[in-house]
């Protein structure tokens, strides 16, 4: 076999138009390297089969719950109240939608996609046959879906500045912020889901009993402080009312006591470190057994 110098075996593209190839312990240790990253490029490709759905989705429901905050109850509400926390309610609730309608995204990528990847189409058992690890595969999938986090939210606030939500020149930092939010309802459910052998009514439990209330109760339509307190602890314990506080913050200048900033930020960051570690293991104990 010809000789590849060390710089030359990164040109993939010239190695391909020169017919030469590297060596199976190159491509190994490529694979043990970046195999976190050729998941990834693998779970986008085969979510492009679905592309038009979940673009009708990613469009259509923020245009509808945009809608129908702006023209329907958020005139109602304008009009009787006048404003609230300082702005026009369309402005403090779309933040928070965009923030929820990630979160609920999170819960539908993280939880029948993960079970097929085990049992179903079984898409996790062909790499682990090459170098790749249950952590790398595991990662791999949530950073793909992350990237929908991000185009989703992307596509949420261009909208909201053809309403006329924001009212802060800082308010594409809701996209970051509610990707990050739905990364951290993701990752704990993606850990969860992987140790599911059976399809029972652990999902449905989910979507009714976790996701709805974090969508009613956890800040969206109304301040937290406004419920009963014994209802309070839903917001406190939700990404989704964490998320929603920065999001305010970011879209029209909501103020916050002293050090909630971080508090919200840490919470966040911290469930997502603690969802990926435990995804780590539960893979690598379904996929070695």
């Amino acid at each position: 076999m010809t000789d590849i110098a060390p710089g030359a075996l990164e040109d993939t593209n010239r190695l391909v138009y020169t017919g030469t190839s590297t060596t199976p312990a190159v491509q190994a240790a490529r694979a043990r390297r970046l195999g976190w990253w050729y998941f990834t490029e693998h779970v986008v490709r085969q979510m492009r089969g679905y592309g038009w759905p979940v673009l009708v989705y990613d469009v259509g429901q923020p245009l509808l719950y945009l809608f129908a905050m702006g023209v329907g109850l958020g005139a109602i509400v304008d009009a009787n109240a006048g404003s609230i926390d300082g702005v026009a309610y369309l402005t403090f609730v779309a933040p928070a939608l965009l923030v929820s309608t990630a979160v609920m995204t999170a819960a539908g990528e993280m939880t029948y996609p993960v079970m097929s990847g085990f049992k179903w189409q079984r898409i996790y058992y062909g790499p682990l046959a090459s170098p790749l690890s249950p952590g790398q595969i595991a990662l791999g999938h949530i950073l793909a879906v992350s990237f929908r986090f991000v185009a989703q939210a992307s596509v949420f606030w261009v909208l909201m500045q053809l309403f006329g939500a924001s009212a802060s020149g800082w308010s594409w930092l809701v996209i970051p912020i509610g990707a990050l939010s739905a990364l951290a309802f993701a990752a704990p459910l993606q850990a969860y889901s992987a140790t599911l052998r059976d399809e029972g009514f652990q999902f449905a439990f989910i979507q009714r009993f976790i996701v709805m209330p974090m969508f009613l109760f956890a800040g969206t339509f109304f301040e937290l402080d406004s419920m009963p307190v014994y209802l309070r602890w839903i917001g406190w314990l939700s990404p989704v009312w964490h998320g929603t506080e920065l999001a305010r913050v970011a879209n029209y200048g909501r103020e916050l006591a002293p050090g909630m900033v971080w508090v919200h930020l840490a919470y966040l960051g911290g469930l997502v470190a603690v969802g990926l570690t435990l995804a780590n293991r539960n893979y690598r104990r379904r996929l070695t057994e």
